[in-house]
């Protein structure tokens, strides 16, 4: 009995600790360029997440190629001139919540929150706060960002010619649903 005992509070005390991470592969992230010449915005749904409910540790990563625009020579300069993704890959992003104690995993409601990390695009790692909400809903829990990005400050070379249809910053939306796992 006493063997028994323990080894159902043992799979109990697992099981709560797995129940900690929440996470997805398909996590939303777009972008969008507003100038009085020209509107630009891409999508990706190829975004992979996740966060640690217990510690407030947040990740999530996005390949560049997988940016998909209005017209394929966008995608294509994007790609080739702009970000190098065949040099740089992906974007990532390793933080934590900083005020996690103002999120209740337990119970449905949106939260607002602050991240505070480090942002790294091609090649380029720098120091941010990042501020969002986390939606608690039915074992979910979905993560909404919106904020901005200087391409000067990750060294994304704008040639002159164009840098009139690129804004200065860059609106970034984050909209990721992540599954209890």
């Amino acid at each position: 009995m006493k063997k028994i005992l323990v080894a159902v509070m043992m799979m109990g005390a697992a099981t709560q600790v797995y129940a900690q991470k929440y996470m997805t592969r398909t996590g939303k992230v777009s972008f969008f360029s507003s100038t009085p010449v020209e509107n630009i915005e891409a999508f990706n749904n190829e975004v992979a997440s996740a966060l640690d409910s217990k510690t407030g540790d947040f990740v999530f990563q996005a390949p560049i190629k997988s940016f998909k625009f209005e017209k394929a020579l966008m995608q294509e300069h994007f790609n080739e001139n702009y970000m190098e993704s065949n040099k740089y890959p992906k974007a990532d992003y390793k933080g934590r919540v900083t005020n996690l104690n103002a999120v209740n995993f337990a119970k449905d409601g949106t939260y607002n929150v602050s991240t505070s990390g480090k942002l790294t695009m091609h090649g380029v790692t720098r120091d941010v706060t990042i501020p969002g909400t986390i939606v608690v809903k039915g074992g979910q829990a979905t993560v909404n960002s919106k904020f901005k990005v200087k391409p000067a400050d990750y060294k994304i070379n704008i040639p002159k010619l164009v840098e009139g249809k690129i804004a200065k910053e860059i609106e970034v939306t984050v909209n990721s649903i992540l599954e209890k796992k």
